[in-house]
């Protein structure tokens, strides 16, 4: 029984340093026979939504039809069989840099947040949070996260459990000039939870373009990187969020699941990018409410992840000719 207890202590231990669940962290102490790979669960299920997302959090109608949008597609997820969906930057509210600014439209100044119909959102929050636990379905949601006055709200994504309670909650760290100086208070740290088996990070916003934030999430071990947008925010754009996604799943040979507006869908539709960089589904490019439900199979042993961690562990220094006068002569042939 003490033998017990120390190893459990061992792995609570690893888990606490790393981030990991504890049943991820376990892996990394059982005995695995040689040439073989310790096995995880094979499979997650997800939706990944678009939804028409609303400027103002005073506007009580637009919240609560926010609400009810959500909730039309956490029904669709379900009929579609998910276990997990997931929902853009702002799904319950998208506050507008110029609807806010205290100062007027015209000069964006210190966002004015007492015209935020709090109680409102809260209840919505809480709506969502129920039905999640009716369908037995984990919701992934963008909206903002109030703080103690006088401080400004994070921008956060709500992790809610298919229990019906919040699991977590992950709040935006690498902000825009705009954010930064006017809306937000940025967050602190990355966010990792486990749906049967599969590990799941969250990023949100402009991320995609901040690579150390992803490959911060590779040395976490995630299966996927739930990554929630609003978009570049311009009327026509060649989707860098949705390209720069596409690259950061390939380099970290996991899967990134994209989660924009129905707004920016004519120029980048919402989807899950595969390990090797490839859209495995997506929502229509049109400007309209939609899911795109796809399965994260890790039955395949994933070879290049661990192959990078060997090749930036040192690996090429004992290979390497640095006193060869042919390797250091770099202008003669």
């Amino acid at each position: 029984m003490t033998a017990n207890r120390n190893f459990k202590r061992r792995v609570r231990a690893r888990a606490a340093k790393t981030g990991e669940s504890y049943t991820a962290a376990l892996r990394h102490f059982r005995a695995t026979p040689p040439g073989e790979s310790m096995p995880k669960n094979t499979a997650l299920r997800l939706s990944v939504a678009q939804l028409t997302v609303a400027p103002d959090p005073g506007d009580t109608a637009a919240l609560r039809d926010s609400g009810e949008q959500i909730r039309r597609l956490m029904h669709e997820a379900h009929a579609a069989g998910a276990r997990l969906l997931h929902l853009p930057e702002g799904a319950l509210t998208c506050p507008d840099k110029r609807v806010m600014s205290a100062t007027g439209p015209q000069n964006i100044g210190p966002a004015d947040w007492s015209r935020a119909d709090w109680a409102t959102l809260a209840g919505e929050l809480r709506a969502i949070t129920e039905l999640a636990g009716e369908l037995r379905l984990w919701t992934v949601l963008g909206s903002v996260h109030r703080l103690t006055a006088p401080r400004r709200p994070h921008l956060s994504l709500y992790v809610i459990s298919d229990s019906g309670t919040i699991a977590t909650r992950y709040d935006e760290r690498m902000l825009s000039n705009t954010k930064v100086s006017h809306l937000y208070t940025p967050g602190s740290e990355p966010v990792t939870f486990t749906v049967d088996g599969v590990r799941l990070g969250c990023s949100l916003g402009m991320e995609a373009a901040f690579p150390e934030i992803f490959g911060e999430y590779e040395r976490l071990d995630v299966d996927c990187v739930l990554f929630s947008t609003h978009g570049p925010g311009t009327a026509v754009n060649n989707g860098p969020f949705a390209l720069q996604a596409q690259a950061l799943a390939a380099a970290s040979s996991y899967w990134v699941s994209y989660a924009g507006t129905a707004q920016d869908a004519p120029n980048a539709p919402s989807g899950v990018v595969g390990p090797n960089g490839d859209w495995l589904t997506r929502c229509p490019p049109e400007p309209v409410p939609a899911i795109a439900t796809t399965e994260l199979d890790l039955s395949t042993e994933n070879y290049a992840r661990p192959w990078r961690r060997v090749a930036r562990s040192g690996l090429y220094a004992q290979h390497q000719a640095p006193d060869d006068p042919r390797s250091l002569d770099r202008v003669n042939p």
